[in-house]
C-alpha cells in the first residue's frame, strides 16, 4: 500500500516540474535542521548571572558606605544639646589657650610680624576683619539698647547668626544679642607677649597690659548678623550706621 504524498510535495509539484520539486522538498523539508531550546539553561549561564548579581550588590553596599549621613534636623540637635555647654566646661581658664591661638589667627590675617610695628586701615584690613572667625575672641560690650549687657567681657565661645556667647571671668555664660549692640576688641603687637614674663604668657592677657601701641577695634552687631561660616565668603560694604 503506497503511502500518502507530503502535503508540501504535492504542492511544490504544482508549481514546479517533477525533479525540481523532489529536490526543494529533500532540500527544505527532509533535511532542515530543527533547532530545540534545551529545557534546563546552560550551567556556565547561571554563574555568569550569579556573578553579575553580586557585583551589583558590591556596587550598591559601597556606594551606601560612601553615601554622607543625613545632618540632624534643629530638632535633634536641640534634643541632643551638641551645642550646649556643660556647667563643668563653663571655665574660663579652660578658654584662655583658645584666645591666645585667636591673637595669633589674627596677627596671621592682618600681617602683624614680630619687631616690626604694624599699622592698619580700614581700607587694607576692613574686609579681612568682616569675614574673620570670632571664635576665641576676647570681646566687651561697650554700648547697647540692653543696658544689662554693657560692660559685660569675655572670651566668645560659640558665634551664631544673632548671638554671641561668651564666657566670662567669673565663669559665667552669657548670650549677648548682635543687634543693636556694639562690640569692642583689642589685638595686641606680637613684641608685647615676647616682653612678658614667662610666668605671665601662659595667664590671660589683661586689656591694660596690651602695649601702648595695641590695636582698639569696635565691631557693630547689627552688621555682623552672619554666623562664621557665611562669613568667609559675604562681602561686605561700607556704609554709615546710625541705629546706636
Amino acid at each position: 500500500m503506497e503511502a500518502n504524498p507530503h502535503a508540501a510535495l504535492e504542492l511544490l509539484k504544482k508549481a514546479h516540474p517533477p525533479e525540481t520539486a523532489s529536490a526543494i522538498f529533500t532540500e527544505k523539508v527532509l533535511h532542515k535542521p530543527l533547532l530545540l531550546r534545551p529545557t534546563s539553561p546552560d550551567p556556565s549561564s547561571q554563574d555568569a548571572r550569579a556573578h553579575r548579581r553580586l557585583r551589583r550588590l558590591r556596587k550598591k553596599q559601597k556606594a551606601k558606605r560612601r553615601q554622607r549621613p543625613k545632618p540632624l534636623s534643629a530638632k535633634e540637635k536641640r534634643i541632643t544639646g551638641i551645642y550646649e555647654i556643660s556647667k563643668e566646661s563653663q571655665k574660663y581658664d579652660i578658654y584662655v589657650p583658645l584666645y591666645r591661638m585667636w591673637l595669633g589667627y589674627m596677627w596671621e590675617i592682618l600681617g602683624m610680624v614680630k619687631g616690626k610695628q604694624t599699622w592698619v586701615t580700614v581700607q587694607a584690613a576692613g574686609a579681612k576683619l568682616a569675614s574673620a572667625d570670632f571664635h576665641g575672641a576676647k570681646l566687651s560690650v561697650v554700648r547697647s539698647k540692653c543696658v544689662s549687657t554693657v560692660g559685660l567681657r569675655g572670651i566668645v565661645v560659640r558665634d551664631t547668626k544673632f548671638t554671641f556667647q561668651i564666657i566670662t571671668e567669673k565663669n559665667e555664660l552669657k548670650t549677648i544679642p548682635k543687634t543693636h549692640t556694639i562690640f569692642r576688641f583689642q589685638i595686641p603687637q606680637p613684641d608685647a607677649i615676647d616682653e612678658m614674663p614667662d610666668s605671665e604668657k601662659i595667664k590671660d592677657i589683661s586689656d591694660d597690659g596690651m602695649g601702648p601701641n595695641a590695636l582698639i577695634f569696635e565691631l557693630h552687631g547689627s552688621s555682623f548678623e552672619h554666623r562664621a561660616i557665611d562669613r568667609a565668603t559675604k562681602k561686605f560694604k561700607q556704609r554709615n550706621i546710625t541705629e546706636l
